[in-house]
């Protein structure tokens, strides 16, 4: 790692709808806590259903379409997912109505975010809106809201996804990331060059850091 006192760039893969992305970010942020690691962390856009239709579709028949997951598997995954959340300080509240929804528009939202310094503050938004509240993330409407809790501009979050001025750069960015194989998420770029693929645990992420900061620089 470089000089102790140069920040660790931390690039993150992922998706607002994928809840191994927040549970991965969530043990991360707890290793570099810990750890008192110096880090920048950058969101990087990833979707999980680049075809999803504007309705969307009811959580546990996308799985099962998707995955071929069972009904009983789908349940065990909840309360796994639920669990891990709770330990992390996260909400996860599924319920049979749960829908997987369209995230381009949300990718977008990020992107703009970011030039506002806003990025990190909006992704966290993003899945406490998706997975504690449930809300519609392919609604511009409900997208400008939570835009503006986190401090950016209500007009401006709407005029965004209006006129769509930042479809082509995100769709350039995830052809980037697909062309550097990453093909799910949540993938962890350590200072440009380590990848860590998946949610690997606040353990594990810890040795993670502890490596990186015996490397020369």
């Amino acid at each position: 790692m470089p000089h102790p006192a140069q920040a660790l760039q931390i690039d993150i893969v992922s998706d607002v709808v994928c809840p191994w992305c927040l549970i991965g970010y969530r043990q991360l942020a707890r290793a570099l806590a810990a750890s008192g690691t110096p880090h920048e962390i950058r969101w990087h856009p990833f979707e999980l259903n680049p075809a999803m239709p504007p309705e969307g579709q009811n959580l546990r028949e996308h799985l099962i379409e998707k995955y071929g997951t069972t009904p009983e598997q789908s349940d065990a995954s909840r309360q796994q997912i639920t669990a891990l959340g709770a330990e992390l300080g996260f909400a996860f509240r599924f319920a049979d109505d749960m829908r997987m929804h369209n995230t381009f528009n949300a990718h977008q939202l990020l992107h703009w975010a970011d030039q506002h310094g806003r990025q990190h503050a909006l992704e966290e938004a993003l899945f406490a809106a998706h997975f504690t509240d449930r809300r519609d993330l392919s609604d511009p409407a409900v997208l400008a809201d939570i835009a503006a809790s986190v401090g950016l501009d209500h007009a401006d979050a709407a005029a965004v996804l209006a006129d769509q001025r930042f479809a082509a750069a995100v769709r350039e960015a995830e052809r980037h990331w697909q062309a550097q194989g990453i093909q799910a998420v949540p993938a962890i770029i350590f200072n440009h060059r380590y990848l860590v693929s998946g949610a690997q645990g606040v353990d594990n992420y810890t040795r993670i850091l502890e490596q990186l900061a015996s490397l020369p620089d």
